[in-house]
């Protein structure tokens, strides 16, 4: 491996001083195992394999800390966000009366200017959930986690720019996504259901007995659970959207008034609500099981029929495997998956521990093509892992730029995952222009948001202990031959940001 040292990386080794250096260098495989699993190989991160195997490391991954593990200095980022302290009823309700009082004002150029302020207002919240990911998906230990969250996040589909979802969707990635990641998939399905985010989104809200709005339960099907064509009828659609009629948001702090009959039915926690006064109390036939008229507790007897069905196990698996394995991966694979998924009840680590020791998943390492978060993410990690980023600005605007903006998908399918999507010469070229901007200096990421900031850039040096503990060894001749005749180290950084092997995971 030494023999790729040449007198200018070992001068600008020394300049930089000590690095973070694993106990042991990384073979090729347990490189490949930690840029799939993980965001991106870093110092730390490899550190962590090195000094806990493989093995070891992959049940570490499966079963994270409960509570977050990051550098003080990222914590501290994110306890300074509003998000982070403030409920979000609290926010939605500030918010709202804004709107309104910007609605009240008569003089045109003041209402343009209150509305203006209203609508920066819900962007700088989006904007602040963005960076609490980003902070998370670059530091933190738990790198299956944050993938895992980002993953359903993409599989349960919001987008911040519908109504005032730039408000919620930094707590339904929070409250509803995170915690259930790595859990039950059935938790993780009723946690998405019974947030604002989603019921909003999906036009759940407006669903009420004597009128009918499919669009969630369509979509709980086609995409949350089952799948297309995996044998459910448009009846069952329908009788679906009858059993989540009153499944809603109400940001009234006045409980409604509630007829007698039903009014035991009521359900409310925060801006969720259960109204019985618009839910249809008709029996109802759903995927071949009577529900009988019982309130809340049908969408909980629906949900359990939807998690348990054997498509919604191959639909989840194949999702999986896409993302992890292949673009078309093996049926084997799958029902292999789906098999897991059935027996353990829907554990999402258990599944992801048959698809990981699979030999599909051995055989596919080093392979998938990284979409664009991926590559954002993974050049940061690898350039600043001991140097925690004062701002994710420029992050978010690479990803605006890759197309793959983070809660910016307008379609409840997700962002795409295979590699057609992704591995155009537009996108490469922007991707070529951010490894430049990484490798030649900070990018701005050490410029904090504000006016009057002052930059303060920091140099990456990639030619540190894990290139030569590893990452050398899974690269081609071409792409040493370029880095040999690499003209400074900037040039060298953002041509190893840029090489073909880094866009593969």
């Amino acid at each position: 491996m030494l023999r790729h040292l040449t007198a200018a990386s070992v001068l600008a080794i020394l300049i930089a001083g000590p690095a973070v250096a694993a106990p042991r260098p990384l073979s090729a495989a347990e490189i490949a195992l930690l840029n799939r699993v993980s965001w991106g190989a870093s110092a730390s991160s490899a550190a962590d394999l090195a000094t806990m195997g493989s093995d070891r490391w992959l049940e570490r991954q499966l079963h994270p800390s409960p509570a977050d593990r990051l550098p003080a200095e990222a914590q501290q980022e994110i306890d300074a966000l509003a998000i982070s302290h403030t409920p979000m009823a609290t926010l939605v309700q500030a918010l709202n009366d804004q709107n309104k009082a910007a609605n009240l004002i008569t003089d045109p150029d003041q209402k343009k200017v209150a509305q203006t302020a209203y609508q920066q207002a819900m962007t700088d919240l989006a904007r602040q959930a963005a960076t609490r990911e980003i902070l998370r998906d670059l530091y933190s230990p738990d790198q299956l986690q944050e993938q895992m969250t980002w993953f359903w996040f993409n599989h349960f589909n919001v987008h911040e720019y519908k109504a005032n979802l730039r408000a919620m969707v930094g707590d339904y990635e929070e409250t509803a996504i995170r915690p259930h990641a790595l859990g039950r998939f059935r938790d993780l399905l009723e946690a998405t259901l019974r947030h604002p985010a989603m019921l909003r989104y999906l036009d759940n809200a407006d669903n009420a007995a004597g009128h009918i709005n499919e669009n969630y339960a369509r979509e709980i099907m086609e995409l949350h659970t089952m799948g297309v064509g995996s044998g459910y009828t448009q009846k069952d659609v329908q009788e679906l959207a009858r059993i989540l009629t009153g499944v809603g948001i109400d940001a009234n702090p006045v409980d409604p008034h509630l007829n007698p009959a039903h009014a035991a039915d009521f359900v409310r926690a925060g801006l969720f609500e259960f109204n019985p006064n618009r839910h249809d109390y008709g029996d109802k036939l759903f995927l071949g099981h009577t529900i009988h008229g019982a309130g809340f507790s049908e969408v909980e007897q629906a949900l359990d029929i939807l998690a348990r069905q054997p498509a919604t196990a191959t639909h989840i698996s194949r999702q999986l495997a896409v993302y992890f394995v292949s673009d078309d991966p093996p049926q084997s694979l799958v029902d292999h998956m789906a098999q897991t998924f059935q027996r353990s009840d829907g554990d999402i680590a258990a599944v992801l521990r048959t698809m990981f020791h699979s030999p599909e998943f051995k055989a596919s390492l080093g392979t998938r093509f990284k979409d664009p978060v991926h590559y954002s993410i993974s050049a940061v990690r690898l350039a600043y892992d001991d140097k925690v980023i004062l701002s994710t600005s420029p992050i978010q605007n690479w990803l605006n730029r890759l197309a793959e903006g983070l809660y910016n998908h307008e379609t409840p399918d997700g962002y795409p995952m295979t590699e057609a999507s992704w591995d155009g010469p537009g996108q490469m070229a922007v991707r070529f222009e951010i490894a430049r901007q990484i490798g030649s200096g900070g990018a701005g990421l050490f410029k904090p948001d504000g006016p009057g900031a002052v930059d303060h850039p920091g140099f990456p040096t990639l030619q540190n202990a894990l290139y030569y503990g590893g990452l050398s060894d899974t690269l081609g001749k071409p792409t040493l031959s370029a880095l040999d005749q690499a003209a400074s180290p900037q040039e060298w950084n953002t041509l190893f940001l840029a090489s073909p092997e880094f866009m593969r995971r």
